[in-house]
């Protein structure tokens, strides 16, 4: 087949706002989630804040100096491993995917601006930390050049590339060191109200460090699903994991585990085994491919919004105004009503 062939199908194939918005975009009430994230981030602090005091108070019946010292600790620990993270992954720039054929010139533009402040963070993050190995070196220096020649096409077929080889890789190291850390540190713990907080810092480190390695973090809507699955497996942690729970709670963990078929069946026979330690690690790991498969749902997106044709435009709509305006200054009649 020729080149013109190709592109005459590629052009074919370039669809309009209005079957994008059919075939992707979904109803968000995005002020909802603003405030469900707040909300959720709120309950999971109060729940941290519960075990913390509880663990605290039972040190000061043992000794009063090593209670004031626990209550130190416990609000350090608060403060760098549960606000700190909180905060960077809310901070965190992000794709704009869900819009319609009013908001999508506007997501277009907020879009190649987070691809231009991405591409400038992994050359940057390459060039100065010695070491860092997440990116490959070839594909950042065609991405350094893209970026220096302002090239659009090749900056996103750069990280394309990037997200789609080096970066996947490292996301699922991440994951595992993360899930296996968090299912030693609860099998040597054996308390509950230790196993929730460990659960919480970890799952929420993960997230951090995965939003980090990306350079940009999912929508609110997503990241409201993510956060109330961190409450969820520091509950599971708390109450349920030293017991028999059964398939109705594994049930409970909903769009988790869709798409990830050895990771639903790990889960029930750990859920069904009552092993404390491999529970919690398993259901991190759910929270870390939960996360990446928003992630790179959502650039998929912006790619294809990138290339979608808005058919009426606001310059073709303000023309149209003007042609109105014109004729009708110019004295023609209007029609009659028969």
């Amino acid at each position: 087949m020729s080149n013109k062939n190709k592109k005459t199908e590629k052009e074919q194939e370039k669809l309009t706002i209005y079957e994008y918005e059919q075939k992707y975009v979904k109803r968000e009430n995005v002020r909802g989630a603003k405030l469900l994230i707040k909300l959720i981030a709120a309950a999971i602090g109060v729940f941290l804040f519960f075990c913390m005091f509880s663990i605290t108070m039972r040190v000061f019946e043992i000794n009063l100096y090593a209670g004031i010292g626990a209550a130190a600790v416990c609000a350090l620990l608060y403060i760098f491993l549960f606000i700190v993270p909180l905060v960077k992954i809310v901070k965190t720039n992000h794709f704009v995917v869900n819009v319609n054929a009013k908001t999508a010139r506007a997501a277009q533009k907020h879009n190649r601006q987070v691809r231009h402040e991405l591409a400038d963070r992994i050359i940057d993050l390459t060039a100065k930390v010695e070491g860092v190995g997440w990116y490959n070196s070839d594909e950042v220096g065609r991405l350094a050049i893209a970026v220096k020649t302002g090239d659009e096409k090749a900056i996103t077929a750069s990280l394309t590339g990037l997200y789609s080889g080096c970066v996947k890789k490292n996301a699922r190291d991440m994951i595992l060191k993360s899930s296996v850390k968090t299912g030693m540190y609860s099998a040597i713990s054996q308390t509950n109200k230790v196993d929730a907080m460990l659960v919480v810092f970890l799952n929420l480190q993960l997230v951090k460090d995965l939003v980090f390695l990306y350079g940009f973090r999912p929508s609110d809507a997503k990241l409201v699903r993510i956060f109330g699955r961190v409450l969820q497996n520091s509950l599971i942690a708390y109450g349920l994991g030293g017991m028999k729970i059964g398939n109705s709670i594994v049930q409970t963990m909903g769009n988790a585990v869709k798409g990830i078929p050895l990771l639903g069946a790990a889960i029930s026979t750990v859920v069904d085994s009552s092993v404390q330690g491999l529970t919690n690690g398993v259901l991190t790991a759910v929270i870390g491919y939960q996360t990446i498969k928003y992630l790179n749902m959502e650039y998929r997106l912006q790619e294809i919004l990138d290339g979608i044709e808005i058919v009426e435009s606001e310059e073709e709509f303000k023309e149209t105004c003007e042609n109105i305006e014109r004729e009708l200054k110019g004295g023609k009649k209007m029609p009659q009503a028969s």
